[in-house]
């Protein structure tokens, strides 16, 4: 079964307890959180001490996407604060395979992304080490964008590659996914679906969760 990862970048800041609480409550796995650091991308949004505060109000799974420059400075923090995955930019100054170690031996679950413009190959020397590959199907920044098609043959890819290799990492795809689009994503290989506005833009989360659900049964 896939796994749903609602981005509360799309949900209301004042009150993110309760609105964790509703996408755990309609079944959705990991909650997707997006740190924007201004410099890597065009929008500055959260940074660890969010993070720790989350840890302390769910205990659902929080997968950490640090879109910012020097993970390498940042890392550390954002283990202590609690998170589960962590997700750091392949094109980011500061990324270095080491920081996959150091998330490993910290416990925690790690990940690698790739943006629209970067080639699917730059992850295949990782990939025996991930637990996650996260292409990214909008430009990182902002969420509400339209789905850009060049993710599909990078999934693709990245399936047959670690389907080849008996790996045991997740394809994650991370943008403009809706009921609309879901299931042609799921048959790419996406593992993950990262949903924002297509879950906390509806009104209604659970029902939004559902809909997901049933517009991509398997």
């Amino acid at each position: 079964m896939w796994k749903l990862a609602p981005s509360i970048l799309s949900a209301d800041f004042a009150n993110l307890e309760r609105d964790i609480a509703k996408i755990r409550d309609a079944g959705a796995d990991y909650v997707h959180v997006d740190v924007m650091d201004g410099h890597f991308v065009p929008n500055l949004t959260i940074g660890a001490p969010v993070v720790k505060a989350l840890r302390r109000a769910t205990d659902m799974t929080l997968d950490v996407h640090l879109m910012i420059e020097r993970p390498d400075r940042y890392l550390d923090d954002f283990l202590k604060a609690g998170s589960d995955i962590i997700t750091m930019h392949i094109e980011a100054p500061g990324f270095s395979e080491e920081l996959i170690d150091r998330i490993h031996a910290a416990g925690k679950r790690a990940g690698v992304s790739v943006k629209p413009g970067t080639p699917v190959e730059a992850l295949y020397p990782l990939l025996d080490k991930l637990d996650l590959a996260l292409v990214m199907s909008v430009e990182p920044g902002f969420g509400g964008q339209s789905y850009m098609p060049v993710a599909d043959d990078k999934m693709r890819a990245l399936r047959r590659v670690i389907d080849e290799q008996g790996l045991s990492c997740e394809v994650e795809v991370d943008g403009g996914v809706g009921q609309a689009n879901i299931a042609y994503v799921r048959s790419c290989g996406a593992d993950v679906i990262v949903a924002g506005s297509a879950v906390y833009g509806k009104g209604d989360v659970a029902a939004a969760v559902a809909g997901l659900r049933a517009a991509a049964p398997v």
